[in-house]
């Protein structure tokens, strides 16, 4: 079979397993997600789906599958099951749990290390993900060899999206966060495995946050837009209640 010529994101194609991609091996550094493997100037579909190609040289296959498969580099959002000897078991929605060490996390040595409970929730970047092995992540920017957001989160409230929704909500181009920004500020950290966690001052604005960004999960921009107004005017009369 011939490989497929590179597309870009304006014209998404549809993959097949062992379908082969050519890109362009002088451009920027490229960045693989799901559903792809790199071959030299190849990309390897594995899984069926949609083809992607975004901002930062970013590729990827989306599909309906609904559980998460580990990719490196990805940023995901894991729950503490286990203390181990060499660190922790982190539930990050996939098959298998994933390896937190004790030393990725920022500052980490033998005298100073995190002390996290089962049940924490972490912010993290996977760093290990083959089909033969257990998934591994680390709490650092290794560029940097800072936190960077990385490590434990506090507060807030954790609830689940689709995983095409959870990679929309990460693209600059998407409207939807944009949107709601307008409304009142918050925290958010969107996780590739699906999860989102989010932050605000008041409660009502954090179950309101929550409300849109799973109800507006597979609407088009047109519906989402008035989704956020209807939640919106139901927060302010909540408000204005109590």
């Amino acid at each position: 079979m011939s490989p497929t010529a590179m597309q870009d994101d304006d014209h998404p194609q549809l993959v097949l397993p062992g379908d082969r991609i050519l890109y362009d091996p002088s451009s920027q550094k490229i960045k693989i997600g799901p559903g792809l493997q790199q071959e030299d100037t190849l990309l390897i579909g594995t899984k069926l789906g949609v083809l992607h190609k975004a901002a930062g040289n970013r590729w990827w296959i989306d599909s309906n599958q609904r559980r998460y498969i580990p990719a490196t580099n990805e940023n995901i959002l894991g729950i503490v099951t286990h203390r181990i000897s060499e660190g922790y078991r982190v539930d990050i929605g996939a098959a298998q749990p994933a390896t937190l060490d004790q030393f990725a996390f920022e500052g980490a040595t033998k005298r100073n290390k995190p002390n996290l409970e089962v049940g924490t929730l972490v912010y993290a970047k996977v760093t290990v993900a083959n089909k033969d092995m257990e998934p591994e992540i680390e709490c650092l920017n290794q560029s940097t060899k800072k936190a960077d957001g990385y490590g434990e989160i506090k507060g807030g409230h954790l609830f689940r999206v689709s995983l095409a929704m959870a990679r929309s909500l990460l693209d600059p181009s998407s409207p939807l966060l944009k949107l709601l920004s307008q409304s009142f500020p918050f925290e958010i950290a969107v996780g590739m495995n699906g999860r989102i966690w989010i932050n605000a001052a008041q409660t009502i604005q954090v179950i309101t946050a929550a409300n849109i960004l799973q109800k507006a999960d597979g609407k088009p921009v047109d519906k989402v837009e008035k989704l956020i107004r209807a939640e919106l005017k139901q927060m302010k009369e909540r408000m204005d209640v109590t």
